[in-house]
C-alpha cells in the first residue's frame, strides 16, 4: 500500500519541472516555437552573434542556433527516453530472473542471469556503448541499444536485490501462510517493494541517457550531419569556441539543464512516494 507525502514543491523542483514541460513541448511541437527551418543555410548571417532575429546566433553555415537547439530537443531526448526503456525492460527481465528464480527448475536461469548481469557490469557504461557501435556502426538506433545496455545492469541489480529482499520478508512470509496465492503476493507484496527504487532510478536515468547519448553524438556515433542533436551541435562548435562562443554555450546548456531537471524531479519522486 502507498502513500503520498503531500508537501509543498520547493522553488528547485518548480524551476524543474518547468524546464522539463519546455522540453518535452520543444519535442512535441518544435515546428511551432522554432523561428527559422534548423537546416536552413544563410551563408550571409554566418556567425552572427546572438540577438534580433537569431536570439542565440548563427552558426558557421548561418543556421539559427535557437531553431536548433529547439528541434535538438527531439533527437537527444527521445534517444533517451527510448533508451532508458529498452535498459528498463531489459533490467526488469533480468532482475527477475535472478531475482525470483529459486525453485530447483529455474536455478539454471537464475545462474545465467546473474552471470549476464555481472558480465554488464564489468564493461564500463561508455566503453560498452563504443563497442557496441564499433559492432553496429553509428545512428540513432545504435545509440539507443549501447545506452541500453550501459545502464540495464544498475536496474538489473536494483530489481534483483529488492525481489530477494521482499521474498524473505515478514509480509510475505504471513501472506504464504495464510495460503495467499503465490500470483497474489507477488502482485501486491513482491513486486511493489522491488519496483519503488526502481521508478526513481528510472528517472535519475533519464537524464542520464540524454547526457551519455550526447557524450556518443559528441564523438559523431549518433544522429548524422547536419541533424539538429545536442551533442553533434557541440563537436561542430568547438573548432570556433573563441570566436563564436554560442555555438557550444547554448546547446551545452540544454544537456546541463535536462539533466538536473530530470535529477531535480527524480529525488523530488523519491521524498514524495512512499510504501509501506
Amino acid at each position: 500500500m502507498s502513500e503520498f507525502r503531500r508537501a509543498r514543491p520547493s522553488v528547485a523542483e518548480i524551476a524543474a519541472a518547468a524546464v522539463a514541460a519546455v522540453l518535452l513541448l520543444a519535442v512535441a511541437i518544435p515546428g511551432l516555437l522554432a523561428p527559422h527551418d534548423p537546416l536552413a543555410i544563410a551563408p550571409d548571417q554566418a556567425f552572427r552573434p546572438p540577438g534580433g532575429t537569431h536570439p542565440f546566433g548563427t552558426d558557421e553555415s548561418g543556421r539559427d542556433i535557437l531553431s536548433r537547439v529547439i528541434f535538438g530537443a527531439r533527437d537527444s531526448l527521445l534517444i533517451g527516453l527510448a533508451a532508458t526503456a529498452a535498459g528498463l525492460g531489459l533490467g526488469l527481465v533480468l532482475g527477475g530472473l535472478a531475482g525470483g528464480s529459486a525453485k530447483r527448475g529455474l536455478a539454471p536461469l537464475r545462474f545465467a542471469a546473474d552471470r549476464i548481469i555481472e558480465a554488464l557490469f564489468s564493461f564500463p557504461g561508455m566503453l560498452l556503448a563504443l563497442l557496441i557501435i564499433a559492432i553496429r556502426g553509428p545512428g540513432v538506433s545504435s545509440v539507443v541499444i549501447a545506452v541500453a545496455l550501459g545502464t540495464a545492469p544498475g536496474y538489473a541489480r536494483m530489481v534483483r536485490g529488492g525481489i530477494r529482499s521482499a521474498i524473505g520478508s515478514a509480509p510475505v512470509e504471513a501472506a504464504r501462510l495464510q495460503g495467499d496465492r503465490p500470483a497474489r503476493v507477488w502482485s501486491t507484496l513482491i513486486l511493489p517493494e522491488a519496483m519503488r527504487p526502481v521508478v526513481v532510478l528510472a528517472a535519475l536515468g533519464i537524464g542520464h541517457a540524454v547526457i551519455l547519448s550526447a557524450a556518443l553524438g559528441f564523438l559523431g556515433l549518433g544522429s548524422p550531419p547536419p541533424a539538429p542533436e545536442w551533442g553533434a551541435m557541440l563537436n561542430a562548435g568547438r573548432p570556433y569556441l573563441v570566436r563564436a562562443w554560442w555555438l557550444t554555450v547554448f546547446p551545452g546548456a540544454c544537456i546541463m539543464l535536462a539533466g538536473l531537471a530530470a535529477t531535480v524531479l527524480a529525488r523530488a519522486l523519491d521524498r514524495r512516494g512512499r510504501f509501506r
